[in-house]
């Protein structure tokens, strides 16, 4: 239920299960989700391609997010152009309930690797704020085509989580 309180979910992350990956693909198939991600959709045979690559990459970390016992959706860390970055999809009806932050936090405190990056549709304000509340500072904006036609360019912004937090940074 969107909107409800959060404090009263339980929130766990746990490594990904087999049965987990077909969730993940209902979940990537809600054409908001995608919108709002910025990211399009997968057949189900790619998505399960995909899927099994990352699950065998020892460097990939994988969780699943896990609410009152269901899978709500996947927090991910991976290496890109030499850089360490984090992503996650939530099923859009855990959406509203502080689910993503829970997660991100508990996830942060697994993946101790910083700087940790994170790129985000510059519409998807919720994320942002996910990120933000995380720790994670807006570093740039910038324009990348999209791997599909029917998504355009996608304005994005690479947000940084610090090796130093913010509060504790010398002023200059």
């Amino acid at each position: 239920m969107a909107g409800s309180d959060p404090s009263h979910s339980d929130v766990q992350i746990r490594d990904v299960e087999d049965g987990d990956v077909e969730l993940f693909f209902e979940h990537q198939m809600d054409p908001e989700a995608t919108r709002m991600a910025a990211f399009p959709a997968r057949e189900r045979d790619p998505f399960m391609a995909h899927w099994a690559k990352i699950r065998a990459d020892q460097t990939v970390v994988t969780q699943a997010i896990v609410v009152d016992g269901h899978v709500a959706g996947n927090v991910v860390s991976w290496e890109q152009s030499g850089k360490r970055t984090v992503g996650y999809w939530i099923g859009s009806r855990h959406w509203g309930r502080g689910i993503a932050t829970k997660a991100l936090t508990l996830f942060l405190g697994r993946v101790t690797s910083r700087p940790l990056y994170a790129y985000v549709a510059v519409h998807n304000v919720g994320s942002i704020r996910v990120l933000e509340k995380c720790g994670f500072r807006r570093v740039q904006a910038q324009d990348v085509q999209s791997s599909t036609a029917e998504m355009g360019e996608v304005e994005e912004v690479m947000l940084v989580l610090d090796a130093t937090p913010v509060a504790t940074r010398p002023r200059r």
